[in-house]
């Protein structure tokens, strides 16, 4: 039986209302220091009228959107395309604070499908049968790779390619039109990212063949064959693609590339604000809230360095209002 959004839909219609716009954006901005941001996002409703840290303020806020998915959707199970990347950030910091001695929870992110105490308890005493089943073998080769060569990149590489296979097969198994645009993004936004790391470092062929993972927008072969030969090939055949756009975001600088599949996620969701059924719009809600909590960290981050104001508006991503 396919579930009803109908109420979702209009809960979010109101709280979409309460979005920070680009004006309130600047206004961030243009704050004299941390504290002044953090009045005006009260101000706004961000927090729980107690005094707190800014990366206390923003875990809040993540906290506060997943609590009201959670009331709001009867079954959270089909928005597991946006929290299983949480679970591999949380597979991926266990490995290596098992490795290391040391102990994992302030890295943890709590918003997840899985529970991670229960992931870090099977990794610890090494039964791997105790994971999930999508889990199991993943972990086992990559805590491998770590015992064997203490290799903490080619750990990354294994058990982020198996959260893009993941996330993309998500996708492929979903009737929403939306939920498969998504999946195709976030496996595209991150094979290029790789692949630009990859001819920066001059990684050999086979190390970047590892590293990507298929989608149906890009030929993975050539974008591997060109991140072999350098950057450059890597924007010749981006330039090729649907995605050629992304060139001059890439020759800026990789906060500028990062900015642009965040602007580029954003404008694709942004036809949802007309849907009134379906799960669409709570899609589209929810990563523009993320984008906002992203940009408000930007900010908070500025302020707390002494960055310029035109050094973090280069990065601030397009709103979703």
């Amino acid at each position: 039986m396919q579930q009803d959004f109908t109420y979702a839909v209009a809960r979010i219609r109101f709280r979409e209302t309460k979005l920070l716009s680009d004006t309130d954006l600047n206004a961030l901005l243009m704050s004299s220091d941390v504290d002044a941001v953090m009045r005006l996002l009260r101000d706004k409703g961000w927090g729980d009228n107690t005094d707190c840290r800014p990366e206390e303020l923003l875990a809040l806020e993540e906290n506060k959107l997943w609590e009201f998915i959670n009331e709001t959707v009867d079954d959270i199970s089909v928005l597991n395309f946006l929290l299983i990347p949480n679970d591999y950030h949380n597979l991926k910091v266990i490995l290596k604070c098992i490795t290391r001695d040391q102990e994992p929870d302030s890295m943890l992110i709590e918003d997840s499908v899985e529970d991670a105490k229960t992931i870090y308890k099977a990794i610890k005493s090494r039964e791997y049968g105790d994971l999930p089943e999508y889990m199991q073998e993943v972990a086992q080769d990559a805590m491998t790779t770590l015992l064997q060569t203490s290799d903490g990149q080619l750990c990354d590489i294994i058990v982020d390619k198996a959260c893009m296979e993941h996330v993309y097969r998500l996708g492929k198994e979903s009737k929403s039109d939306i939920i498969r645009l998504y999946c195709e993004l976030f496996v595209v936004a991150a094979d290029i990212k790789i692949a630009i790391r990859c001819a920066n470092t001059k990684k050999k062929l086979d190390f970047i063949r590892r590293a990507l993972a298929e989608c149906d927008t890009l030929d993975v072969e050539r974008l591997a064959q060109a991140a072999c030969e350098g950057k450059d090939e890597v924007i010749a055949y981006l330039g090729t693609t649907e995605y050629r756009s992304a060139v001059d975001a890439i020759e800026t600088s990789m906060s500028a590339f990062e900015k642009w599949c965040d602007d580029y996620m954003t404008n694709a969701m942004k036809p949802q604000k007309w849907e009134p059924f379906g799960i669409g719009p709570v899609v589209a809600y929810i990563i523009a809230r993320q984008n906002e909590i992203k940009a408000v960290r930007m900010i908070l981050s500025a302020k707390l360095n002494n960055l310029s104001e035109n050094t973090i508006k280069e990065r601030l991503r397009d709103m979703y209002v």
